[in-house]
């Protein structure tokens, strides 16, 4: 008979535990209209701190990468400049809005709260950026027409875009000499992906008909890994191998169709949910406080208000649209959970903010990812129904 180790068996059992309730649970609950994501992250933090803490567990950090990984590669594969290029003016002055936005929140925080300029604008990104990658799978799940999932998506993605710059140039703002260090890696990455897929085109495609989803997974997990050494996290390298590759369309048909498109959110799906799960066991003990509630619901009173009425006025005087649709677009727009969770994270870790502010910033992003769940009609989900929109 086989010789089994009790404690090798009972790790296997705890992760196929993790991934049964994972992958099913927050489904359950979704009929209620809570999403999915929101599931994960409270399930994550029922463990660490009624169960056992596995927050430094390999297994679960790596699964979480793949997650995060994944879901940003999957929003760079949906850049479409085409499309940018057709909401051009509408879409730049709503970018100046937000980037005037942006730059209030920085000055306020710096010369009332007494925050640096570094911490300062970290914050403002996490308050007023959109969760491109968990917006563009929820699109299917949400009540809107055509004409509105087009602004959605192409405000979604030229909103992150911008914070993506933005983050880069606040996150090294501390030096100029790191500045200018991590710009030329970054740069020489941004160049090299598309180089690299082109060689990638010459010496396994050919000879390995079906690879392209493959090549895209490992490409964009080392450019993950390698923005996050130079500590602007894994989402941009992600982003970059996707933008890379949807950017190649015309010369790699196939590495950038829609069958890699849906097959990679697909995969995004089912890594994304251990992303929230570890993130939820990454809250300190500290963030479980009263105060902490009171502060969340602080920011969202005044933050929301202001993200909602800006998009919708914007709409009703730039694009001529009707008060309903605006508002509709507005909202669809006002999840930030990943972002939020990512900047919390980096602000917790490397500026050492409170654990009362990170719980508040956590409650806010709770707030923003529910409420277009309740407006909308349909809950926002993980799940994967339909191919992505183009």
């Amino acid at each position: 008979m086989p010789n089994f180790s009790l404690p090798a068996l009972t790790e296997q059992v705890l992760y196929l535990a993790i991934v049964f309730i994972l992958l099913v649970f927050p489904r359950a609950l979704q009929k209620y209209n809570i999403p999915a994501p929101l599931t994960c992250f409270a399930l994550g933090m029922l463990t660490v701190f009624g169960i056992a803490d596995y927050s430094q567990d390999t297994t679960l950090s790596f699964l979480a990468a793949l997650g995060i990984s994944s879901l940003f590669l999957f929003a760079g594969l949906e850049v479409d400049m085409h499309d940018l290029k057709k909401g051009f003016w509408p879409l730049l002055s709503h970018l100046i809005i937000r980037c005037l936005v942006i730059a209030g929140f920085t000055w306020v925080g710096m010369h009332y709260l007494g925050y640096s300029l570094q911490v300062s604008g970290l914050i403002a990104l996490a308050l007023l950026t959109p969760s491109t990658g968990f917006i563009l799978e929820s699109l299917s799940g949400l009540n809107l027409d055509e004409n509105e999932i087009f602004w959605v998506k192409s405000k979604a993605i030229a909103g992150e875009l911008l914070a993506l710059l933005l983050l880069f140039m606040f996150l090294k703002s501390g030096s100029a000499g790191d500045l200018g260090t991590s710009s030329a890696v970054l740069l020489a990455i941004a160049f090299g992906l598309p180089l690299l897929f082109m060689f990638l085109g010459r010496i396994v495609i050919p000879f390995a008909p079906g690879s392209e989803f493959s090549l895209l997974i490992m490409v964009g997990l080392i450019a993950a890994y390698l923005t996050k050494q130079i500590g602007v996290y894994y989402l941009v390298g992600a982003f970059f191998t996707g933008l890379a590759a949807r950017q190649l369309r015309e010369k790699m048909p196939t590495l950038a169709s829609d069958d890699n498109l849906h097959a990679v959110q697909l995969f995004a799906s089912f890594f994304v949910p251990f992303y929230f799960f570890y993130s939820g066991m990454k809250v300190p003990h500290g963030a479980m406080q009263w105060e902490s509630l009171w502060i969340g619901l602080a920011i969202t009173a005044v933050v929301l208000p202001l993200r909602v009425g800006t998009v919708a006025l914007q709409r009703m005087h730039v694009n001529n649209d009707e008060m309903k649709s605006s508002f509709d677009v507005a909202v669809a727009l006002v999840p930030t959970l990943i972002f939020t969770l990512v900047i919390a994270s980096i602000l917790h870790e490397q500026f050492g903010i409170s654990d009362t502010l990170f719980g508040g910033l956590l409650v806010y992003a709770g707030i923003t990812t529910i409420l277009p769940s309740f407006l909308l009609n349909k809950p926002l989900s993980l799940d994967v129904d339909n191919p992505p929109v183009h």
